[in-house]
């Protein structure tokens, strides 16, 4: 496994670990100023890219290479929590899969809380086609900053969802995926990005 991206206080302070989602590397313009909020909100923050993406950056044809499969990608995450240190002063996260990846090992890896920044709860256009049944049981505390325009999965659908009681959701008003308003909304997504830290920073110091 590769450096990580670190930022924010030192390494005594709980640690947020963010992966990246499918298509953007660890320090894609949204996952930059995400971290580079919660950094100035004093949240430390360590990025990681799963091996894929890695490859990807290395280039050698791999420009185009698709996402891993899933134990892969899981596997990376436990490498990333042993990487980072205790598990119990870890919070792990990310955005659209990388945080849906996160959901996945929260509870065995015992971290202190998910934060999921555009959780993918369907296939855009498949609402059919859920990815909550693991949530159901989550007993990791949890939080999901969610688009209300995200295609991945909006108020009405999420509403008929069977969640575990840990996990809280924050919504952005007239958010997508990236959480990033319409300009006729009188928002930007520098407001939405600051909204969501907020929303983080609180969720992460009261864990």
């Amino acid at each position: 496994m590769t450096d990580v991206l670190v930022g924010g206080p030192g390494a005594a302070a709980p640690t947020l670990v963010l992966a990246h989602g499918a298509g953007a590397p660890m320090d894609s313009p949204f996952m930059t100023a995400i971290a580079a909020a919660l950094a100035r909100r004093g949240v430390r923050v360590a990025r990681f890219e799963f091996p894929y993406m890695r490859a990807r950056r290395a280039g050698a044809g791999a420009g185009h290479r698709p996402p891993d499969r899933q134990p892969v990608l899981l596997d990376a995450w436990r490498e990333a929590c042993a990487k980072l240190g205790a598990s119990a002063r870890l919070v792990v996260g990310g955005k659209s899969m990388g945080g849906r990846m996160a959901s996945l090992i929260a509870d065995e890896v015992g971290a202190a809380g998910l934060v999921c920044l555009g959780y993918p709860f369907h296939p855009p256009g498949r609402p059919e086609r859920t990815r909550t049944a693991h949530l159901e049981a989550l007993a990791t505390p949890a939080l999901i900053v969610q688009g209300s325009r995200d295609p991945f999965g909006d108020p009405e659908d999420v509403t008929g969802y069977r969640l575990s009681p840990a996990i809280a959701i924050h919504w952005i008003a007239d958010g997508d995926h990236d959480l990033k308003p319409r300009k006729a909304s009188g928002r930007t997504h520098a407001d939405a990005i600051a909204e969501a830290a907020d929303a983080v920073t609180r969720f992460v110091d009261g864990l």
